[in-house]
């Protein structure tokens, strides 16, 4: 399988600035509207939801993640796909 990284997402939730539970929200919600297949990237500074809460909801829902954190940007772009 291909690295989710170097696929172009099909949908991009910017959630900088915002802290738990925002970014696992609109995570949830960008995904619901999305079909089987497609690739969600979400952008992110908060480390709970980008080390804890959304990849924690991805592998329950048994989604395919990976976590790429930025450290000279200072915040982690999450890819997911719906599965």
């Amino acid at each position: 399988m291909a690295d989710l990284k170097s696929q172009k997402p099909t949908e991009v939730v910017d959630v900088l600035g915002r802290v738990c539970p925002y970014p696992l929200v609109m995570t949830k919600k960008a995904l619901e509207k999305m079909s089987a297949g497609d690739l969600l990237k979400v952008i992110t500074d908060a480390p709970a939801s980008a080390e804890d809460s959304i990849p924690r909801f991805a592998e329950k829902q048994g989604y395919p993640i990976e976590v790429v954190k930025l450290e000279d940007k200072g915040y982690w772009e999450i890819y997911i796909q719906k599965t």
